[in-house]
């Protein structure tokens, strides 16, 4: 057992403990399980069930009918271990400190290994099934269910090896995704970063979640002690932060190789049928639309009154009068009333687990993961992580666009069968920044007061800035590491720093202070583990904006055409993973295949800006 010991007065003004915490503040994880020995009496019946898998070895393409008795046996295994996972998943992340969560974390680690490694002669043997018998196959009714997950499956053939190589890739697949784990216990549970004292002079812990809070403090001396206190404890680690992220790189190159891709970025981008003159268009698009976001720096350096603008500087509200407090209820009542256009099941689904059915987990917690996120898995609440503070006035938008998350879920799985409910991490981000901007909206259109106006403006601004721009540039971080890794260039704590230099001086601009330490804010940042992952942010929230305008645009002119922007954004949340992406989107109303959303993302952060300077001249 693990034993943490921690300051005295950590327990007064610090952060509070998993068993401080009221049960109505957190998530109620009883439609998984009621309590953890139903999880491991399902775990026990996992060992049991999986092997069934291995009786279709040599047979998965016999015939029809026994292409379809592998796919409900793998249906039934796999809902089993989605289960499982999910819970172990969320009871770890609630307390990624405590034994037992970290026990069940690594139980299930060994035995998916066994798993995927049993189960690795299915893809190769559906591919090995030569394309006329396969035509035949897919035309039986019985299979009817199942041709888009068969088609997805057997798109990936020329990346199929034999089952073999298959089952020597999902043996290595723990030891090739490690340094996740040591990234996510390193800067969640093992990193300290102090104390500070605020600005009532309360000796508050500075922590990865606090840290937010921190920036957006009035006292610029504040928010520097912040950020040179954080990253002192990150630069007293980098040599083994810079060892983690360059073997993730390598692992992604690795995998890539092994499967014959041209490149990681190529592997990646793949599985959603996405070109790489998509992610390519978008780094272009974005670095030709630089001059507004250096206009907005120069801006807020003038407002704030600063000699110098450092990154610390570009999180603090620049309009002081509107810093609000604001309690998680309310925060619930005001995404609810900025989403009524979505209609009143959309919006009595999403009152309801948020209110009574416990599907988030509020407020941070020690051991508790950073951030935020939605996690669902089919026939379980879509449960959303916060670690919300009621003085952190973003922490409302990030609530709003979890709940996009967590309700592009629900509708998905209420829609469609278990095989055709995921939808990719693409689309996820459209869901999501469409309710952010749902919410910029109304919360601009209930204010008549000027400066609350202009604070809306600037937080809309900042979340432009911080998605399309911010995201964009690390995009490009992945595209040239990678890029280093597979030209057999060395990836280490110097070149990694020197890239990342590179591109803040490019993204931030010639009058923008940068501090030696953002070099290392690379190192930091969790989505890098999942690489080229991020650009879907960017182009998430410039779909998200081009459909909001259709949806506002339909509700003030109160005309609607054959089918309206509501029927075919709702109709979008419930296709699934029907589609890929774009096609997908394209049929919601937007074409990402083209530059036109993110350029008209760009140009509304022009106008916004201009917009400002006119509201605080």
């Amino acid at each position: 057992m693990l034993t943490f010991f921690f300051d005295k007065d950590d327990a007064g003004s610090g952060i509070p403990a998993r068993s401080e915490i009221r049960a109505e503040d957190t998530w109620d994880l009883s439609p998984l399980y009621v309590k953890p020995e139903d999880w491991s009496a399902d775990f026990a019946r996992l060992h049991v069930e999986y092997p069934a898998i291995a009786e279709f070895r040599g047979k998965v393409g016999e015939s029809a009918g026994s292409l379809l008795a592998m796919l409900k046996c793998d249906e039934r295994i796999s809902k089993l271990i989605e289960k499982v996972c999910h819970y172990a998943s969320l009871r770890s992340a609630e307390d990624s400190s405590d034994a037992a969560n970290l026990a069940r974390e690594s139980q299930l680690q060994n035995l998916l290994t066994k798993i995927a490694e049993l189960s690795s002669f299915v893809t190769p043997e559906i591919q090995a099934i030569d394309d006329a018998t396969f035509a035949k196959f897919l035309a039986d009714p019985a299979l009817a269910e199942w041709r888009i997950r068969l088609g997805k499956i057997r798109r990936l053939k020329p990346h199929t090896l034999s089952a073999a190589e298959e089952r020597l890739l999902a043996l290595g697949h723990s030891a090739t995704t490690g340094h996740d784990e040591t990234f996510s216990q390193l800067t969640n549970v093992d990193m300290k970063f102090g104390k500070l004292t605020d600005e009532k002079g309360v000796e508050r812990t500075l922590s990865q979640s606090s840290f937010s809070s921190f920036l957006q403090k009035r006292d610029p001396e504040i928010r520097k002690r912040a950020f040179h206190q954080f990253y002192e404890e990150f630069s007293d680690h980098k040599f083994s932060l810079a060892s983690t992220f360059s073997n993730s790189i390598k692992a992604d190159v690795f995998r890539a190789r092994a499967r014959n891709y041209p490149s990681a970025r190529e592997a990646a981008l793949f599985s959603d049928d996405v070109p790489v003159s998509v992610y390519d268009s978008l780094i272009s698009t974005v670095r030709a639309n630089l001059a507004p976001l250096f206009r907005y720096y120069a801006l807020r350096k003038r407002v704030l009154g600063l000699a110098e603008i450092h990154q610390y500087d570009t999180y603090v509200p620049i309009v002081p009068s509107v810093e609000k407090v604001t309690s998680f209820d309310e925060a619930i009542e005001l995404c609810l009333g900025a989403l009524k256009p979505l209609g009143d099941e959309y919006c009595r689904v999403l009152g309801d687990g948020m209110r009574t059915q416990r599907w988030c987990d509020r407020y941070e917690s020690k051991g508790k993961r950073s951030g935020a996120f939605s996690s669902g898995s089919f026939g379980a609440p879509p449960y959303i992580l916060m670690n919300y503070k009621d003085d952190v006035f973003a922490d409302v938008f990030t609530l709003a666009h979890e709940a996009g998350h967590s309700m592009h879920t629900w509708n998905s799985n209420r829609t469609q069968r278990w095989q055709d409910a995921d939808y990719p991490i693409f689309l996820a981000e459209v869901a999501s920044t469409f309710n952010e901007e749902l919410l910029t909206h109304h919360l601009l259109e209930q204010t008549s007061d000027r400066t609350m106006r202009a604070y809306l403006i600037n937080r809309q601004l900042d979340d432009i800035r911080g998605t399309v721009y911010r995201q964009t540039m690390f995009a490009e971080f992945e595209k040239l590491t990678h890029a280093m890794e597979e030209a057999g260039e060395p990836v280490t704590l110097d070149t990694i720093r020197t890239a990342y230099r590179g591109l803040l001086d490019a993204y931030f601009g010639p009058e923008f202070t940068i501090d030696s330490e953002l070099e290392l804010e690379c190192l930091r940042i969790p989505h890098f583990y999942s690489a080229f992952y991020v650009y879907k942010y960017a182009t998430g929230l410039s779909a998200a904006v081009a459909l909001s305008e259709q949806v506002l645009g339909e509700k003030a002119s109160g005309v609607r055409g054959q089918e309206s922007a509501v029927a075919r954004y709702l109709g979008f949340l419930r296709s699934g993973g029907t589609r890929f992406p774009i096609p997908t989107l394209r049929e919601a109303g937007v074409d990402m295949s083209s530059p036109a959303p993110v350029e008209a993302t760009l140009q509304l952060f022009a106008r916004r800006v201009e917009e400002l300077e006119q509201l605080l001249a």
